[in-house]
């Protein structure tokens, strides 16, 4: 059974593919139409420890070679989301890039008739080549 979604909760879904596609072909003007001027990057893996405004994430990935230039497979998934109510959602995703698996916590927010990321904070682990 497929659950249903409000008119504008279903508006969540293109920003999640924007944010996917941003990642992965490291495109910091997409990405800075999906995340809240005033959201937050987090990274909680240990050792890493980070905590960026988004003009500092976007720095960052301007700085980046996109995954998508080295033809690395994308592997992308929402793994959950919870609406709390018709301007608050939690997104649980994951993805596979840069020989990592990034396991993504995002808090969305609908204001001023769009839905934005507000924080994004996460964790990875390096994968392990086969030998």
């Amino acid at each position: 059974m497929t659950p249903d979604f409000l008119p504008h909760q279903k508006d969540l879904f293109p920003v999640l593919k924007n944010y996917f596609d941003g990642l992965y072909h490291a495109d910091s003007q997409l990405l800075s139409k999906v995340f809240h001027p005033d959201a937050r990057y987090v990274n909680m893996t240990n050792n890493d420890y980070m905590n960026l405004s988004i003009p500092e994430y976007l720095h960052i990935i301007d700085q980046r070679t996109p995954p998508a230039t080295n033809q690395e497979p994308r592997n992308d998934q929402i793994l959950a989301i919870d609406f709390s109510n018709n301007s608050l959602a939690f997104v649980k995703g994951k993805m596979t890039m840069m020989g990592r698996e990034y396991l993504d916590l995002l808090t969305c927010t609908f204001d001023k008739n769009e839905w934005r990321i507000m924080s994004k904070i996460f964790t990875y682990q390096t994968i392990q080549e086969e030998k």
